[in-house]
């Protein structure tokens, strides 16, 4: 029997439920904030990335998609967001005097170790801004977070931790000093950060080894090494954060994994899904535009991993709410011959109701049958529609979810009532 590839995993109907309902949640927030959405291709070059990302990076050394097309050019299946985010902007003009925010969403593809929460085919959400050098879109950035997690109910799930890097000269004024203190302790460090060590030193201080973490312990603090600028947009970025009510932590270790970050860096930490604790995370990259051909424009985002957040929501909420349900209403037929008056009602109600999921019942079978499946699709109403109904050209309208009689009504009185039930529940 054919299986999905490693890595790579089907989102079942019942997920996928959950999965649109928290996609549309953030979508609905990040046009809220004005945020436009930007689409983007799956495959660009190569060397977008190792520009972009940084040579030394693990995604781009050893966990990257990536094949030679027809032509003979290196195409690689997108590992993250922002760099072909930038691409678009640059190549269509969409950045000279003039600042941009926008959105993205969509697969990404990084050969990891495939577990719970981490997969080969993940998803993410991202959100950009350009042209904007305070911390104040700093500061959005990370309120576009808190209103995300306010709107699923998990909020009390997470924890902000924030960082500056600094300025690009600070971070490698910092880079040298740990690789000096590290070079002689480097037999006593895991596998990955030997490798790391020479490449991409910063990663190390996220290392989870016990050994490595001891050996630490004594090395340089990344706080020592700031300038004074870089300070000073790091307080003031507290301060709003303050002002905003936004709760935050200081995480001296925190560096994020790719090359081009600079100054703050940000994560939505959980405590509820294992190892698997960074649910959102990003950071100013001011040198990122110009790194890729671009004029030098002060630059901030995030992404969100949306698996992980998908996992958070049920962790928090359980099984699939009302909301999370395959239909609203069910359309239930005693015999074949109303199947064509009854596919004209439910297109009257999907016509009157935007955003009601009417379903008609097909394949036929007792009403009893029926109502289970109705039932199952979680449907709060059924209709039913034999005889008596066609004769007087009238549905009956039962209640699923409530304990209210049956009422045989006119379709104009059960968009009606509908459409009141619909603004009750909200």
């Amino acid at each position: 029997m054919l299986q999905s590839i490693r890595g790579m995993r089907d989102i079942l109907p019942a997920e996928a439920r959950r999965w649109r309902m928290v996609e549309d949640a953030l979508r609905g927030i990040l046009q809220a904030y004005a945020y436009e959405e930007l689409q983007l291709p799956l495959l660009e070059p190569t060397e977008l990335f190792t520009r972009g990302v940084g040579e030394g990076t693990d995604i781009v050394e050893k966990e990257m998609y990536s094949l030679t097309d027809r032509d003979g050019d290196s195409i690689t299946l997108r590992p993250e967001g922002t760099a072909g985010c930038v691409r678009a902007l640059i190549q269509h003009g969409l950045l000279f005097n003039q600042t941009q925010r926008v959105y993205y969403s969509g697969s990404m593809f990084r050969y990891e170790r495939p577990q719970k929460g981490r997969y080969r085919q993940f998803y993410q959400m991202g959100a950009e801004a350009f042209g904007l050098a305070g911390p104040d879109v700093d500061a959005e950035l990370m309120a576009l977070g808190q209103s995300f997690w306010r709107a699923l109910g998990v909020e009390g799930q997470l924890r902000l931790e924030i960082n500056t890097l600094g300025s690009p000269a600070a971070r490698a004024a910092y880079r040298d000093a740990l690789v000096a203190y590290l070079a002689p302790r480097k037999g006593s460090l895991d596998e990955d950060s030997q490798r790391r060590l020479e490449r991409n030193p910063l990663r190390i201080l996220d290392s989870k080894d016990a050994g490595t973490r001891e050996v630490l312990a004594g090395a340089p603090e990344l706080p020592e090494f700031i300038d004074a600028e870089s300070r000073a947009h790091f307080s003031r970025l507290r301060e709003v954060l303050d002002e905003l009510g936004i709760a935050c932590q200081v995480n001296p270790r925190l560096v994020r994994g790719l090359d081009y970050y600079t100054q703050t860096v940000f994560e939505w930490v959980t405590d509820a899904l294992g190892s698997q604790g960074a649910v959102c995370a990003g950071g100013r990259y001011d040198g990122l535009v110009e790194r890729l051909g671009g004029k030098p424009t002060p630059a901030a985002g995030f992404a969100v991993g949306l698996d992980r957040l998908v996992l958070l929501h049920e962790a928090v909420h359980g099984d699939p709410a009302e909301g999370l349900a395959a239909a609203d209403v069910y359309v239930c037929i005693l015999d074949d011959r109303f199947h064509g008056w009854s596919m004209k009602v439910a297109g009257k109600l999907r016509e009157q109701l935007p955003g009601f999921r009417i379903r008609v019942h097909a394949g036929g079978g007792k009403l009893k049958n029926q109502l289970k499946r109705a039932d199952q699709s979680g449907a709060r109403y059924a209709l039913v529609i034999g005889d008596d109904e066609a004769a007087a050209g009238q549905p009956t309208m039962k209640f699923l979810r409530e304990d209210r009689p049956q009422e045989q009504l006119p379709v104009e009185d059960i968009v009606t009532r509908l459409r009141s039930a619909a603004q009750s529940i909200r």
